[in-house]
C-alpha cells in the first residue's frame, strides 16, 4: 500500500511539471489564432412603432444642446464643416471576440488534482495504517495471553483506572501498553508495544530514508531483595553506542563498550559490564546460543539496580538531590514485519522470546555476587554520589543564600510592623555587623616573659 502511493504521487507530481509548461504555451497559441470578427449591431429606428408615437405625442422634449458651440465656425480657426456632414448614418458599435476564460481540459487543473489526490492519499493511510497496527497487537496479546496468565495473577490491571475488559491499553494510533502483575521475585511488568507509525503518511515515507522497525520493549521492576548491585547490558552496537551516551546509569557506570565476540557472541552485539564476574555469570553457554539464534529479533538487554531513565541534558535545570533509582530489567525485541507478509507469522517467532524474559527473572533472582565485587560496585556508587555533590555544589549554596537572604527581609518586615524603636535597634546592630565584617582580621598572640 505504502508503495503504491508514493509511487503515484511521484507520477502525478512529474506528469504536473511536465503538461503544465507544455499547456501553458498551447493556450496561448490558441489566444493568437482565434478569427475576429466584426458584427455590426446597427441601432434600430423604432420611431414607426405605436408606443413610442404615443409617447411622443404626450411628452413634449427640448432639444436644446448645450454643446453647440463646438460646431461653431467662428469659434475655431480651420474647423472642418465638411466633416459634420460626410457621414450621417448610424453609429457601429464593434464588439472583440475574447475567448471565454474557461478550460475544459483536465490538464488544465494539475495543481488541484494532486491536492485531491495527497488529501485522498492521506486519509487512505490513516486509516489503513491505524487498522494495521490494530491487528499487530490483537494477534500479539492473543499469542501470549495465556503464557501471561499462567505466569502472573493479573494481566492488563495497572490499579489505577477501571477497566471493565483487562487487555491492552491504546496510548496512540501506534502505542499499546499492557500491565502484569502478581508474580515473585518482581513488583510487576509492564508491556509497551511500539509500532512503526503506519497512519502518518510522512513517516511512511521517511521509512525510506530511515527505516525502523516494531517493537516490543518489557520492562520488569524487580524487587529490592530480588536483584544484586550491578549495571549490566547487551545490545546491538547502534543501540548500544546510543544507549551509552542516553542513559544514565550506563554512561556512568560502564561507559566503556566490549566486543561480544569476546563473550562468544556474534559480531552484531556489543555488551556493557561494570563488573567482570557479572558478565560471566549472566553469559554462559546457555544464553550465549539463545541469544545467537534470535539475533535477528533481539535489540537490548539492559539489567540495572539503579535505572534513572535518561541522562539529564545541559539545558535542563541542575538538580539539587539524586534522582530515584529502580532496579529493572529491560528487553527490546524487533518484530520481523518485513521480513514476514503474515503479522501471525512475523509475532509467533518472538513468542518463545518471553519464556526467556521468566527465565532471566529467576537467574537474577538466584545471582549474587562475591564480597569484592560488592566492594568495588559500592565504591563506584559512593563515587557517583559525590561527583554529583560537587557538580550541585554551587546550586545548593546559591539556593541557601537565596533562603537566607529571604528570612532576613521577613524579620525586617515583621519588626517595621511591631515598634520604630525595635527597628532602630536593629538597624544599628546590622550596621556593627557589617562593620565589624568589613573590618581587617588580626590574629593576637600571648608572649611569656623570661
Amino acid at each position: 500500500m505504502k508503495y503504491f502511493l508514493v509511487i503515484s504521487l511521484s507520477l502525478l507530481i512529474c506528469f504536473a511539471h511536465c503538461k503544465f509548461e507544455i499547456e501553458e504555451v498551447d493556450e496561448f497559441e490558441e489566444f493568437e489564432e482565434l478569427p475576429r470578427t466584426e458584427p455590426d449591431l446597427k441601432l434600430k429606428d423604432d420611431s414607426s412603432s405605436p408606443i413610442l408615437e404615443k409617447t411622443e405625442a404626450e411628452v413634449t422634449v427640448e432639444d436644446d444642446d448645450e454643446f453647440e458651440h463646438f460646431n461653431d465656425e467662428e469659434e475655431f480657426e480651420g474647423f472642418d464643416t465638411e466633416r459634420l456632414h460626410v457621414d450621417d448614418k448610424d453609429p457601429k458599435i464593434t464588439i472583440a471576440s475574447v475567448p471565454v476564460p474557461f478550460h475544459t481540459k483536465w490538464s488544465n487543473y494539475i495543481m488541484e488534482t494532486l491536492l485531491i489526490v495527497g488529501i485522498v492519499a492521506y486519509f487512505a493511510n490513516f486509516f489503513y495504517g491505524r487498522s494495521k497496527n490494530a491487528q499487530l497487537a490483537d494477534i500479539w496479546f492473543k499469542t501470549h495471553k495465556s503464557l501471561l496468565e499462567d505466569n502472573f495473577s493479573l494481566v492488563g490491571d495497572d490499579g489505577k483506572i477501571e477497566i471493565e475488559n483487562s487487555g491492552l491499553i491504546k496510548e496512540t494510533e501506534s502505542t499499546y501498553t499492557l500491565w502484569c502483575s502478581g508474580r515473585t521475585c518482581c513488583e510487576g511488568m509492564l508491556v509497551e508495544l511500539k509500532f512503526i507509525k503506519r497512519q502518518d503518511l510522512a513517516s511512511m515515507l521517511n521509512q525510506f530514508l530511515r527505516p525502523v522497525k516494531d517493537e516490543v520493549q518489557i520492562k520488569v521492576d524487580m524487587n529490592k531483595e530480588d536483584m544484586d548491585t550491578f549495571v549490566f547490558c547487551v545490545a546491538s552496537k547502534k543501540t548500544a553506542a546510543r544507549c551509552s551516551k542516553e542513559m544514565a546509569d550506563l554512561s556512568v557506570f560502564c561507559p566503556e563498550r566490549k566486543p561480544g565476540a569476546n563473550y562468544g557472541l556474534t559480531d552484531s552485539f556489543s555488551v556493557h559490564s561494570e563488573l567482570a564476574e557479572v558478565s560471566s555469570s549472566i553469559l554462559d553457554a546457555k544464553t550465549v546460543n539463545y541469544i545467537n539464534k534470535y539475533s535477528d529479533v533481539i535489540d537490548c538487554l539492559h539489567f540495572s539496580d539503579r535505572y534513572s531513565g535518561l541522562k539529564l541534558t545541559d539545558d535542563t535545570a541542575v538538580p539539587t538531590k539524586l534522582p530515584a533509582v529502580k532496579k529493572v530489567l529491560i528487553f527490546t525485541f524487533t518484530i520481523p514485519t518485513d521480513k514476514y507478509a503474515d503479522p501471525q507469522e512475523a509475532i509467533s517467532t518472538i513468542y518463545p522470546l518471553m519464556s526467556f524474559i521468566f527465565q532471566c527473572m529467576e537467574r537474577i533472582k538466584r545471582l549474587r555476587i562475591s564480597k569484592e565485587a560488592k566492594i568495588k560496585a559500592e565504591k563506584n556508587r559512593l563515587r557517583v554520589e559525590e561527583a554529583f555533590l560537587k557538580t550541585t555544589h554551587a546550586a545548593r549554596a546559591e539556593a541557601a543564600a537565596a533562603r537566607k537572604e529571604e528570612k532576613k527581609k521577613l524579620e525586617k518586615e515583621r519588626i517595621l510592623k511591631e515598634d520604630p524603636e525595635k527597628q532602630r535597634k536593629w538597624e544599628e546592630k546590622e550596621m556593627k555587623r557589617q562593620q565589624r565584617k568589613k573590618a581587617p582580621r588580626m590574629k593576637q598572640l600571648k608572649v611569656k616573659s623570661m
